[in-house]
């Protein structure tokens, strides 16, 4: 389900790799050097493997192979060890003036019985997924698992912030694994500074030192671990310094249920509330929420080398998650020319409730009552799919316990209709079953407008389902269900304002492109701050007064990227076409005519 497109190639000379391959197969036995230096996918290698007694192993990309069938001795081992760096208190080494990393394996009297050589490589161009979010000034979270390439966006986000943008950057470089082993940092950070931390455990001290001494504008760390680690990076945060690091954990689920570095998503909380505010919400009473504002802006979840996640606002997700909904995904793809594509999409789509044929029989046993859009609604059988996702009950209790109830809670199934007649003798309220479709939109547009829609997730007593077009796909079950409930489905390109509104007044038969409604930019906003307002209300101003009537193109003045995307929303809403063009920070809109 794309919902936004944006192409551009990366320059020959920002593809290019540099990985000082020949000075990590040195300190190999001579036997290894040779194998490796001739072997045909030398360019694939991640790591070479010596265990004490065992054939040594290349691991590259894609699978494992074997080194020959000569076992590794302890004179191979030593033979290494010698030829590389001192070994830290974290078991790790490095090659003077390369990015390689050796770790260490030892035994019960300290003697290293394995070691794991990892080839570091720099490759230029890997961040231009995110170089808008890097350029802006935001901090931002990188996850993900082993492997898939956190060290190495960071340093490449450390050279583009100091060489590119001019800002004053300063590493902390706890294994000397971003900028490199030995005194003098790798050309691959650029013009940033690199401080090395002399044993893990004072890393957090050197995090506040590089920031009382050095004035840094841009905070990079690698592996925010510790409790202290996360308390130093809010201080970084709040003193207004962007922050860059990885921590561990591949989603952003990881870090909610991980008590040590909940702090960088803003920290969770159980708050009880009242009776009142319980119904008001339709959820339990003890309920989960979000203590402070993230330390991060931006959290990045690195799916792959070349498939990220991006949340550009982490409190949005937080509160979402925490709430029992599920955040629209904003997924990122470049291929292999650089050509960067981004999509929406739900992780998980709402489940379908199970079908009982006793039910059935029961209710067509029942007088029938009003179905609201039933009697003059049209029925729409479109094909469904999705990921069903099982929940487990579980009691309250701790925290974790709290935080998976939270996610799993379920809205109380409405077991009374109050209707009223509509304009046209309609039956109103309206009961309509949402499918992959962002909630928080849905109820934004509901309460604005004021449309006589409730949202339930009940789809036997729905009215009619509202679903997003790129999850319908072959689901029999669900089919069955909507066609013997008589429930007509509706659907909707995208989750986006302009789509939703469409989609529910095209449910209610408002939807009159003949009709000119007023446009209330308040849909378009999600703060409501003065900043997102003005900038609607000049891109509305625009296009009433000048684009349609004259039939020419605008531009508007500079706006951030996320006030940005609210003005393409408004632009769809009047069925125009708009583009973003320029640089930052003078990147803006231009609205094109019908």
């Amino acid at each position: 389900m794309t919902v936004n497109q944006q192409s551009a190639v990366i320059p020959a000379h920002r593809r290019l790799v540099t990985d000082d391959l020949e000075k990590l197969l040195t300190i190999l036995p001579e036997y290894l050097h040779q194998h490796l230096a001739a072997h045909p996918r030398k360019d694939e290698l991640i790591e070479v493997v010596m265990d004490l007694g065992r054939v040594p192993e290349a691991r590259f990309v894609e699978g494992t192979e074997d080194l020959g069938e000569t076992p590794i001795t302890r004179d191979d081992l030593n033979y290494s060890v010698s030829r590389v760096g001192m070994f830290s208190g974290d078991n790790r080494a490095g090659i003077e003036r390369t990015l390689h990393r050796i770790s260490a394996m030892r035994n019960r009297q300290g003697d290293i019985v394995g070691l794991t050589c990892r080839i570091g490589r720099a490759v230029f161009g890997t961040i231009l997924m995110i170089q808008e979010l890097v350029e802006s000034g935001k901090s931002i979270l990188l996850l993900g698992r082993p492997g898939v390439g956190k060290t190495t966006a960071l340093r490449e986000i450390a050279r583009v912030l100091a060489d590119d943008v001019g800002k004053r950057v300063v590493i902390i470089d706890t294994s000397n694994e971003i900028a490199g082993d030995g005194d003098i940092p790798h050309s691959a950070i650029g013009r940033a500074r690199r401080m090395q931390v002399a044993s893990p455990e004072q890393q957090h001290k050197v995090m506040i030192e590089a920031v009382e001494n050095h004035m840094p504008e841009v905070i990079i760390i690698d592996e925010i671990g510790t409790e202290l680690e996360a308390q130093a990076a809010r201080t970084i945060a709040e003193r207004g310094v962007q922050l860059v690091g990885t921590a561990h954990g591949n989603r952003i689920e990881n870090l909610i249920k991980n008590p040590t570095l909940s702090d960088l998503v803003g920290g969770i909380q159980a708050v009880t509330l009242g009776d009142e505010e319980a119904r008001k919400r339709r959820s339990q009473k003890t309920v989960l929420e979000r203590k402070a504002p993230p330390t991060f802006d931006v959290a990045v979840e690195m799916l792959e080398r070349q498939k990220w996640v991006v949340h550009e606002d982490v409190s949005i997700t937080i509160d979402t998650l925490l709430r029992g909904h599920q955040p629209l995904l904003e997924i990122r793809t470049v291929d292999d020319e650089g050509n960067v594509q981004v999509t929406e999409e739900m992780e998980h789509p709402i489940e379908i409730p199970e079908w009982n044929p006793q039910t059935r029989m029961a209710s067509e046993s029942q007088p029938s009552r009003p179905r609201g859009l039933r009697a003059s609604g049209k029925m729409t059988p479109l094909p469904f799919g999705s990921k069903k996702k099982k929940y487990q009950k579980r009691s309250s209790g701790s925290l974790d316990q709290l935080i998976d109830q939270s996610w799993t809670a379920r809205d109380p199934q409405q077991t009374e209709k109050v209707r009223t007649p509509g304009p046209n003798g309609e039956d109103y309220p309206v009961y309509v079953y949402p499918y992959g479709v962002g909630r928080s939109q849905l109820e934004q547009v509901i309460e604005i407008l004021r449309l006589p829609i409730v949202l339930t997730k009940d789809l036997p007593s729905a009215d009619a389902v509202l679903a997003l077009r790129s999850q319908l796909k072959n689901h029999s079950k669900l089919r069955d269900i909507a066609q013997d409930q008589q429930v007509p489905i509706h659907a909707v390109k995208s989750n986006t304002i302009p789509q939703i509104t469409r989609g529910l007044r095209r449910l209610l038969n408002m939807d009159d492109p003949n009709v000119k409604e007023p446009t209330d930019i308040r849909l378009f906003s999600q703060s409501n701050n003065d900043d997102e307002i003005d900038a609607l209300e000049e891109a509305r101003l625009a296009v009433e007064q000048i684009v349609i009537p004259q039939g020419q193109p605008v531009e508007l003045l500079p706006r951030s990227a996320k006030i940005r995307k609210m003005q393409h929303e408004l632009i769809e809403h009047y069925r125009l076409q708009s583009s973003s063009f320029g640089e930052e920070p003078n990147r803006r809109l231009r609205i094109f005519p019908a």
